[in-house]
């Protein structure tokens, strides 16, 4: 361990890091769509019993893969529903890369650089966002750092062919774990590393350590059983989710999520702050540092993060999420930059992420401006304080980041940018819940859900909100609106009403039923003498029943 700062001090840091790394997870409501959507599949899980095929509102749901999915729902039963627990994955899986990182750090490169590594993924603007967040992309993330991870140490000059094994059953079993958080995408960024590394490096030594036949047989005891499963109790699985969620979303625009060819490149600079200048520079420098080494670790890192960004940039679906695989790597490569890099160039980076945290708190006040009808002022001034004073502190931490690096105290200035980093992406987190009334049924559900029927049915009508059937415990059914759910009602139509002729014979029918709408739709619907009693009201969403409680 770096001798200027002591073993004991590490682990007192790395204490320090898991409890805020978790401390937070519980602070915030869960937003719409992905939030809900994921925590709500995972409720359903626990509460059916079916751990085979998921159900969102009670339609099969199919996109993904289910890893997720049973951890959530296992959460859920030993701890209850909550935020925490909703968000316990990807925060344990983030946590994991952040460790993964620093243990093959200081294997391949000293422990300096380990230590620098960690201190970058878990402080990166993108890695703490998903890492607290309610989506898929950090396990798939932590699982493929795991492989990458294995890869690396199995090919390693000093391994033995024993350890080297081992180390790449690991990496056949982490990609299978990776396979079942996100499907086949793993295997397709793994093997295109793979092919470019060796084509650029001129090297064919990975691929006579890959025990393919001990590999594979490992691959499928993990990944195999649930697809079988699936398959068999739902032969509808396989087209769509091969065909449609892979080769159809990648070659396609049918998920409505098109982006320029650029996309992601501000997406890069600025999910990796305060780190982007080292990043950046590692990514070059650092690719190309070991030539004429028989195998090259900084060449195959730099390749990852190249092909992640490439695949993505060329597919038809893009989110900012997406990339975020690539972090691990870059992280790796900057910790091994950071840990012999001159102080005062150090300097002069750590004094540029401070300027950019200090013009970023500058603008940070003009968020209060983006009010509209659905999010009033009050709640976007509230959020724009948050993030003035996340990026102030974050440009102060950065500025004594540089100054620590000036004066050749190399590893307490890495501390500094990271603590900045990470009070920079909690303020963007936890400031977002000034926003949650717009975004989430939480507080409409804490207000309304006590006094409804449980018993009585609850639409709704050309809208769904994500977030509603977790925090009222209860599915919906849905009035014309099919969208992400379109798949699952081919499949079993009567879990829903075609369209509004249906849901008003049947509102005027039952004797007591509610139903979520948005104002234009409520307008609509009143206008038309339907009788509706307002339950909640607010921005995005009306509460109705058609009979006085």
């Amino acid at each position: 361990m770096p001798s200027a700062i002591g073993r004991r001090t590490v682990w007192l840091l790395v204490a320090a890091f898991t409890l805020l790394w978790f401390g937070t997870l519980d602070q915030r409501a869960l937003i719409k769509p992905d939030e809900g959507r994921y925590a709500e599949i995972a409720r359903e899980m626990a509460l059916a019993g079916d751990w085979v095929t998921p159900r969102l509102n009670g339609i099969k749901y199919f996109e993904k893969p289910p890893l997720q999915y049973w951890a959530t729902a296992a959460a859920f039963k030993a701890f209850g529903e909550d935020e925490w627990t909703a968000r316990l994955w990807p925060a344990l899986t983030g946590w994991l890369a952040v460790l993964a990182v620093g243990f093959a750090g200081s294997r391949l490169f000293g422990p300096g650089a380990g230590l620098a590594a960690a201190a970058v993924l878990g402080s990166s603007l993108l890695a703490v966002v998903i890492g607290h967040f309610n989506v898929l992309d950090m396990g798939l993330t932590a699982f493929l750092t795991l492989a990458l991870a294995g890869l690396l140490m199995a090919n390693r000059e000093a391994a033995g062919a024993a350890q080297g094994r081992r180390w790449m059953l690991l990496t056949w079993a982490a990609l299978a774990l990776a396979v079942l958080s996100k499907g086949l995408v793993a295997l397709v960024l793994a093997g295109g590393t793979l092919v470019l590394y060796s084509l650029l490096a001129r090297d064919l030594s990975p691929w006579r350590r890959l025990h393919p036949v001990a590999g594979i047989l490992v691959f499928l005891a993990i990944a195999a059983p649930w697809f079988v499963a699936v398959s068999l109790a739902n032969p509808e699985f396989p087209r769509f989710f091969f065909i449609h969620e892979h080769f159809e979303r990648f070659l396609t625009t049918t998920h409505r999520r098109t982006q320029p060819a650029w996309y992601f490149l501000p997406v890069l600079l600025a999910g990796a702050l305060p780190w982007t200048f080292p990043v950046l520079q590692a990514w070059w420098q650092e690719g190309l540092a070991d030539r004429g080494r028989p195998f090259r670790p900084r060449l195959l890192l730099a390749v990852w993060a190249l092909v992640i960004i490439g695949f993505f940039s060329l597919s038809g679906s893009k989110l900012p999420s997406y990339i975020l695989p690539m972090f691990p790597a870059l992280a790796l490569l900057a910790g091994a930059w950071v840990a012999k890099a001159d102080g005062r160039l150090l300097a002069r980076h750590f004094a540029a992420a401070a300027v950019l945290a200090a013009v970023a708190a500058g603008i940070a006040p003009r968020v209060a401006d983006r009010a509209d009808e659905e999010t009033p002022r009050e709640m976007t001034s509230a959020y724009a304080l948050w993030l003035t004073g996340g990026a102030a502190t974050a440009a102060a931490a950065c500025g004594l980041g540089a100054w620590l690096a000036h004066r050749g105290r190399r590893e307490w200035a890495v501390f500094a940018m990271a603590a900045g980093g990470v009070v920079a992406a909690q303020a963007v987190l936890l400031g977002h819940d000034s926003l949650g009334e717009s975004n989430s049924a939480k507080a409409v559900a804490a207000r309304l859900g006590p006094t409804l029927r449980p018993d009585a049915p609850f639409y709704s009508v050309q809208t769904y909100d994500q977030t509603l059937p977790f925090y009222f415990r209860r599915t919906v059914t849905l009035v014309d609106y099919r969208d992400e759910l379109d798949f699952g009602l081919l499949q079993e139509p009567a879990l829903a009403v075609p369209d509004l002729a249906g849901f008003e014979a049947r509102w005027r029918r039952d004797p007591l039923a509610y139903a979520l709408m948005a104002p234009g739709t409520y307008a609509r619907m009143a206008a038309r003498g339907l009788p509706m009693q307002v339950l909640a009201r607010d921005g995005r969403r009306v509460i109705v029943s058609n009979r006085p409680q």
